[in-house]
C-alpha cells in the first residue's frame, strides 16, 4: 500500500518487505528519509537498492509494510532510472525526453504551452545541452544522454527526487557537473534519494546513508554507516543469499 498527504516530503517505511516472484529483494525496512535530507543507498549487487526505489515511485507494490510518502503524490515523484532501462532505439530527440518532465501537470496528450516550452528549454541549457534539442537520443553519448534525463528531472520539479546509478558509465566532468545539480536540489530543501556505488563520493558528498543488504545494515549519518564492521557484515550478508528462498515473516528470521 501506498499513502501520501500534503506536509513535508518524507518517505517514512513500515516493515516493508518488497520483491518478485515470491523471493524477496528488500526485507522488513522500517525508517524514515528525513524531509530534505540528502540519502546515499549503498550495498552489494542484488541487495535491494533499485528494488527499494520501484517501491518508492510505486511501480512495486510492498508484499508487506507500507511505504508512507509524505509531501508529494507518488505519481509525480521525479525518477531517474538506470541508462539500461532506456530504450535509445526510441525515435525521440532531447527536447521531447525532457518534455517528458511535464506529464503530471499536462498529462499524456496534454498541450504543452509556450511557457512549458521555456521551462524544457531552460532545463536542457542548465544541463549543459542547448542547442542540442532537435538532436536523437541514439545519436547521444552515455554521459549526454544522463544529462538530457536530469534535464527531465528539472522540468518535473518535484520535491522528492529518486536516482538510480546516477553516475554510472559517464565521464568525469558530467559526474561533476550532475553533482553540483544534485547538491543545488538539496539546497533548495527538496528530498534527494540516490542509488550508488562510488564509496569515495558517498562520504564526501552524502550526509546520510542507508547500507542495505536486503535488510537494513546501518542507516544514519554516512560517517556511522560506512564503518568497516558495517561494509564486511553486508558483504558476508549477500554472500548468504538463497535466490530460490520465498520471504518469510520478521518472526521466523529474527
Amino acid at each position: 500500500m501506498i499513502a501520501a498527504s500534503t506536509s513535508a516530503p518524507s518517505v517514512r517505511f513500515r516493515k516493508v518487505t518488497l520483491g518478485y516472484d515470491q523471493r524477496a529483494a528488500v526485507q522488513h525496512l522500517d525508517g524514515e528519509i528525513a524531509a530534505g535530507s540528502l540519502t546515499a543507498i549503498i550495498g552489494p549487487n542484488g541487495g535491494g537498492k533499485s528494488t527499494l526505489l520501484r517501491g518508492i515511485v510505486g511501480q512495486l507494490r510492498p508484499a508487506e509494510g507500507t511505504i508512507d510518502i509524505q509531501g508529494v503524490a507518488p505519481g509525480c515523484v521525479a525518477y531517474l532510472p538506470q541508462q539500461a532501462a532506456i530504450d535509445r532505439s526510441f525515435p525521440i530527440t532531447v527536447f521531447e525526453l525532457a518534455a517528458l518532465g511535464l506529464w503530471s501537470r499536462v498529462g499524456a496528450f496534454g498541450r504543452v504551452s509556450g511557457s512549458d516550452r521555456e521551462v524544457v528549454a531552460r532545463a536542457i541549457s542548465a544541463v549543459g545541452l542547448e542547442g542540442f534539442e532537435k538532436r536523437l537520443i541514439e545519436a547521444l553519448s552515455g554521459g549526454q544522454l544522463q544529462r538530457v534525463l536530469f534535464a527531465r528531472v528539472l522540468v518535473q520539479d518535484s520535491p522528492l527526487i529518486l536516482l538510480d546509478e546516477p553516475f554510472a558509465a559517464i565521464d568525469s566532468k558530467t559526474a561533476a557537473d550532475l553533482m553540483d545539480l544534485i547538491q543545488r536540489w538539496h539546497g533548495e530543501q527538496r528530498t534527494v534519494i540516490a542509488v550508488l556505488h562510488d564509496s569515495e563520493l558517498v562520504k564526501a558528498r552524502f550526509p546520510t546513508a542507508l547500507l542495505l543488504a536486503r535488510r537494513s545494515i546501518a542507516w544514519g549519518e554516512t560517517k556511522s554507516v560506512m564503518t568497516a564492521a558495517n561494509l564486511l557484515k553486508a558483504r558476508a550478508l549477500s554472500e548468504r543469499w538463497d535466490d530460490e528462498a520465498a520471504w518469510c515473516t520478521e518472526d521466523a528470521t529474527s
